[in-house]
């Protein structure tokens, strides 16, 4: 039988931005508590098996702590066995491990950054993930009560008949000098900045170009800049890149909560699936991805991105309690 996999970033929503916007917090105290609503849901549900990433805070040692008058949960859940290194490769690597022993669904606790992170290394396993970041487009603000259901009914079905209970997201993949690096799922960011620093991007000042995969005039970020202006639905086949410019029209842009910017741009370009779209040759450079400053790019260094539809598959959280419901799932 197949199980439930929980990776909770103690490090999301706690970037720069939150000096310089007003985004929401989501403490640490209140991520062992969804992770304990999830338990709780996916014990009920009828799931036996989940593992959860261990970190530096102790977001599931926490969640663990606060569900001893639950036995017979807490003898179906514990820790990963994995060293913690306090970065964003512990998300990854928890993600591989977790794709690896067959889990069946992973739920995330984090923002795009996060999400873009479990997903290199979570392969075919479905994501659902829970907003708990910055920008969050990616994530949705679920209740882990709810996040549990639809992890549960998705883990407890076949392989193929998960994909009927989730979505394909596209993904923008990063090649420098002609290979595969790394990759974005909502945006990518060119900077005229050598340096990675806070690596969260939350001004515009050296901001000059903008690919996307999807772009909606309800996304807070990068993204924002383009779906004000020509939106770029998560269901369409396609994406699009702009260049910024002083000289070209101005576009009133949330890049960051409560962070409405006015952004100069030039004209809006559609990326076609599997066309390499070349990176602007201004350097030294940053890439950022989804948000987080990520490359660096060299003088001699040439980057492009193309747009691939076959990222990872995420959670219909309101279709796979539908069927949950047609299956008589909550009938005891």
């Amino acid at each position: 039988m197949s199980f439930v996999g929980i990776v909770a970033n103690p490090a999301s929503g706690k970037d720069i931005r939150r000096l310089v916007s007003h985004a929401t917090v989501v403490n640490n105290n209140e991520k062992a508590s969804i992770v304990r609503r999830v338990l709780l849901a996916l014990h009920a549900s009828g799931v036996r098996r989940v593992e959860i990433m261990p970190d530096h805070f102790g977001i599931g040692v926490r969640a663990l702590k606060g569900l001893r008058d639950r036995p017979e949960v807490l003898a179906s859940a514990s820790l990963i066995d994995m060293p913690v290194m306090h970065t964003l490769a512990d998300s990854l690597r928890a993600a591989q491990y977790l794709c690896d022993a067959g889990a069946g669904c992973i739920v995330v606790l984090g923002g795009d950054g996060t999400c873009r992170v479990v997903a290199k290394g979570a392969g075919k396993v479905p994501l659902l993930p829970i907003s708990t970041g910055t920008n969050n487009v990616v994530p949705t603000f679920v209740e882990g009560t709810i996040a549990g259901f639809a992890a549960a009914h998705v883990a407890l079905r076949s392989e193929a008949e998960r994909e009927d209970l989730c979505w394909r997201h596209k993904r923008l993949l990063v090649q420098v000098n002609g290979e595969t690096i790394d990759q974005a799922l909502v945006e990518v960011a060119l900077l005229t900045t050598r340096f990675t620093g806070a690596r969260a991007v939350w001004e515009t000042g050296t901001l000059r170009q903008v690919f996307v995969s999807r772009a909606q005039p309800v996304n807070i970020g990068l993204s924002a800049i383009v779906g004000m202006v020509r939106p770029v639905d998560l269901a369409y086949p396609g994406g699009a890149f702009v260049s910024t410019t002083e000289d070209g029209r101005k576009v009133m842009a949330p890049i960051a909560p409560g962070a409405v910017v006015p952004v100069g741009i030039g004209e809006i370009v559609e990326m076609e699936p599997g066309v390499s779209y070349p990176v602007e040759p201004l350097r030294p450079a940053t890439l950022a991805l989804d948000g987080e400053r990520e490359i660096t790019l060299n003088r001699s260094d040439e980057a492009t991105v193309r747009l691939d539809l076959d990222g990872p598959w995420i959670v219909d959280v309101e279709r796979a309690l539908q069927w949950a419901v047609a299956d008589g799932a909550f009938i005891v």
